[in-house]
């Protein structure tokens, strides 16, 4: 294995918890959630917001084209922040760790750039990167291997120096193909092992 020169994390189900349908099953219920997602693709709607469309226009004119969920959409932009919630404490010691010991931290999030900003003063963690590669501002979202090259070209890292982790295996894939390190996050505990295991934190750094 090669030696990591930079370690980086997704966001969204790895540094803050992410579930959209459990925050509207706890709003309007599981039947209801599940016939409004099956009747629009609020994700696909949220991936515009990714690619740097404005979070407010792009949720409002959704929610003006499904009048019968015109309220229910709109609690996509209104309490947005309900939805991206809580922190997953382990992970964001971990992040703090690495950084204490003097390794870079990079963040590779597909992300809004509104939706950044409403995060970002309640997540103080999401200020701690080294770098930060915001699909909103790169208005391209990952698997898409363009992400990872600008990713390659700013940071200066060889790919193989590049210690990934994600919760969604497409995003790996499109990683480990173009040579990074890479590890599937199902849990704090598992990325925190790996992270041991590669040599950057110790046993006692990574609880």
């Amino acid at each position: 294995m090669a030696d990591v020169q930079a370690v980086v994390f997704d966001i969204g189900n790895v540094l803050i918890e992410w579930q959209p349908e459990r925050f509207y099953d706890s709003v309007i219920g599981e039947e209801r959630r599940k016939a409004m997602f099956a009747a629009i693709d609020l994700h696909g709607i949220n991936d515009l917001v990714d690619r740097g469309h404005n979070f407010r226009d792009t949720i409002y004119a959704a929610a003006d084209a499904n009048p019968k969920w015109r309220d229910e959409v709109l609690m996509w932009h209104d309490r947005w922040i309900e939805m991206a919630a809580p922190a997953i404490d382990h992970s964001v010691r971990l992040l703090r760790a690495l950084r204490a010991g003097g390794m870079p931290v990079f963040a590779l999030t597909n992300f809004g750039i509104q939706t950044f900003e409403v995060a970002e003063p309640v997540y103080p963690f999401l200020g701690e990167f080294d770098r930060r590669y915001i699909s909103g501002h790169m208005q391209v979202v990952k698997p898409d291997a363009q992400i990872y090259e600008m990713v390659e070209a700013d940071c200066g890292v060889d790919p193989a120096g590049l210690l990934f982790t994600d919760d969604r295996i497409d995003n790996i894939r499109t990683a480990a193909d173009r040579g990074w390190q890479t590890h599937l996050f199902e849990g704090a505990q598992g990325w925190a092992d790996r992270l041991v295991a590669a040599g950057v934190l110790t046993p006692e750094t990574a609880k």
